[in-house]
């Protein structure tokens, strides 16, 4: 079969595949959170007699907080000398305006007894999270009942108790055997695990494709995301690299011959991603949290550090002579622009950018970890790295013709994906940063990319007038770094707005200002939204709730926003203490937490797909008030 043939039949393979799972994807699921404890699934065991190990398995897209995680112990008389909490990851929240810890994927606690029990008792753990999406749940408190040698050969035996049975504890009344769940574990060897782990298969669409089991189904997302990926900043930046590599320093590349490369390149990136999809199923958790680990992005971000001084010109980006001989008399040929190198050098392109594009694909990599299934994650993984892979491809059958032409303007280029290559380098280690230092390498990346600019070049006369605008914009980056490196040195934390905490200016809100009546139980809700002649809005709110700071500091403020919402009876539910008549509050509507916005009619009740659930920006949550003023009889904004 030639090679056009077997590009026909893989375009007619793919396609119609790609084609079903358009049609069949649903919408969004913008709206489905997980109940908080799938989302943060607890588990425990003893280390010894006086050492608890507790564990929480969190899902993709949550996270838990450092400072809320708490213990106690059961009865009086038993104390807990110390719980062991593990540093977290730091990021300066906006919102509260101050650096906060948080977990990811798992965290474990170890809970330190003064003095091993002699009887039954009860180990209450506390925790919050929130979700990326928008949604903080309310503080949850879990408990363990813990018998001291009632398990198997001797060891304790641990039950998770339910809410109630851990309000009605006490070391006389023991719970029965019929509780969530039950743990029997030996003191001396690594025990079984109370609690399922957390189940990714309710966090999307790519989990519950992976449940089917409908390969196809997971062929066709896989590349889709794959796709969607090539054309992040992740990838993007290593197409001129790429691209030498695989033209090499010969002449003239036809169609057939820049495609066959291009498809080498993408086999030797396919083959690694498979092994990684397979690694995945075989190590477990593990390997999300090291593809996380500081020092394999950082020293990813310095392999493209490396590779962006290329662009500037400091080294050519090719094999030492010594080693490309050796290679050429075991290969034939193995250097860029030949299939052997093209294919090496894909596999070590993937191994690059890798850690860069896990993010987006975290709830997957963890779904294929917990199922241990070697041909799906092996299938899965290869599908995504042929995705990455089409724009190479298409790059190859261009035969060249997309690829800048020497000269100046290929000089301009390389330094532009140079300084793209330093982006992303920064990108991805700012996370495990501190956000000074971040302030500081942004600093550095806009002063190159200011150079780049000619901003600190005379302009000669006569001079075209693009080289004036390039270094009026260099100027511009160049003072923006200044400012980034002050905003570091006198306390400052935001990228955007480096300077902002040197003066008191706050956004200014607009509009009708807006009075919510604090609603406390479900009988003073009830009693308000019947009497009510207007619309009701009920606002589920709380201090620490990250996104509900965010409503009121982005959205609430906007003028449109406010004009439609003084039509609106405004009621809100603080459940920052999160007390009986708050959980009582949240059962009502089935909540796990703020923000959450419902919507009733005039002395009726709740409107049906009404809720706003999670953080909505201004233009978004204007246009649902308009969609909630279609539904009611009295229209919003309208006294």
């Amino acid at each position: 079969m030639s090679r056009w043939g077997f590009f026909k039949h893989a375009l007619r393979a793919v396609l119609p595949a790609l084609a079903g799972l358009l049609l069949a994807a649903p919408a969004h699921a913008a709206d489905e959170y997980l109940d908080p404890d799938k989302a943060f699934s607890l588990s425990a065991r003893a280390l010894d007699a006086t050492h608890i190990e507790v564990r929480f398995d969190i899902a993709p897209g949550y996270y838990l907080y450092q400072e809320r995680l708490n213990a106690q112990v059961a009865p009086v008389g038993l104390q807990l000398a110390e719980l062991r909490i593990p540093k977290g990851k730091v990021k300066y929240d906006e919102t509260f305006e101050k650096d906060v810890e948080y977990f990811r994927e798992a965290v474990t606690l170890v809970a330190v007894l003064k003095e091993a029990p002699t009887g039954p008792f009860k180990l209450s753990v506390g925790n919050q999270g929130c979700a990326d999406k928008g949604l903080c749940y309310s503080p949850q408190k879990r408990a363990f009942q813990i018998e001291p040698g009632q398990g198997a050969g001797g060891a304790p035996r641990f039950t998770l108790l339910s809410e109630a049975q851990a309000e009605a504890w006490s070391p006389t009344a023991l719970v029965a055997g019929n509780a969530s769940s039950a743990l029997s574990a030996a003191m001396s060897s690594p025990a079984p695990q109370v609690g399922a782990a957390a189940s990714p298969e309710d966090s999307g669409e790519v989990s519950k494709a992976l449940k089917s089991g409908n390969t196809v189904l997971v062929i066709g997302l896989f590349m889709l995301l794959g796709l969607g990926l090539a054309f992040t900043p992740c990838v993007l930046p290593m197409m001129p690299i790429l691209s030498s590599i695989i033209v090499g320093r010969g002449g003239p590349v036809s169609k057939a011959r820049g495609f066959s490369l291009a498809l080498a390149y993408s086999l030797g990136m396919a083959l690694v991603y498979t092994a990684f999809g397979v690694a995945s199923a075989l190590a477990g958790e593990g390997l999300g949290a090291a593809l996380q680990n500081v020092w394999v992005l950082g020293g990813f971000a310095v392999v493209l550090a490396i590779f962006s001084l290329s662009m500037f010109g400091v080294y050519e980006l090719q094999m030492p002579a010594s080693l490309q001989n050796r290679l050429t008399q075991a290969s034939q040929g193995f250097k860029g622009g030949q299939h052997l190198g093209v294919f090496a050098m894909g596999g070590i392109s993937s191994l690059i950018v890798g850690p860069c594009v896990a993010a987006p694909l975290a709830g997957a990599l963890v779904y294929i970890s917990q199922t241990r299934d070697v041909v799906l994650g092996g299938t899965a993984l290869f599908s995504m790295a042929v995705g990455m892979s089409v724009p190479l491809l298409l790059l190859g059958l261009s035969a060249g013709a997309l690829l800048p032409r020497a000269g100046g303007w290929m000089t301009h280029v390389k330094h532009a994906f140079g300084v793209m290559l330093l982006a992303v380098a920064v990108w991805m280690v700012a996370p495990v940063l501190p956000m000074p230092v971040v302030m500081l390498l942004t600093a550095g990346l806009l002063v190159v990319a200011a150079f780049c600019l000619g901003a600190f070049k005379a302009v000669p006369k006569p001079a075209r007038p693009a080289r004036r605008v390039a270094k009026g914009l260099g100027l511009l980056l160049g003072v923006f770094a200044v400012a980034q490196v002050v905003g570091a040195a006198s306390g400052g934390r935001d990228l955007t707005r480096p300077l902002a905490h040197l003066g008191s200016a706050r956004p200014h809100a607009s509009g009708p200002e807006l009075k919510f009546q604090p609603i406390a139980t479900l009988a003073e809700l009830d009693e308000v939204v019947r009497t009510s002649s207007r619309p009701v809005m009920l606002d589920f709110y709380a201090d620490w709730c990250v996104a509900c700071k965010e409503f009121e500091k982005f959205t609430f403020t906007d003028e449109a926003v406010r004009q439609k919402m003084a039509g609106l009876t405004l009621l809100r539910v603080d459940v920052t203490a999160n007390n009986e008549n708050d959980k009582a509050l949240l059962r009502k509507y089935t909540l796990f937490g703020p923000p959450a916005m419902l919507f009733f009619a005039p002395a009726g009740g709740e409107l049906p797909g009404s809720r706003v659930i999670g953080f909505q920006d201004a233009r978004t949550f204007s246009a649902h008030l308009d969609r909630v003023e279609a539904m009611g009889p009295t229209r919003i904004g309208m006294k």
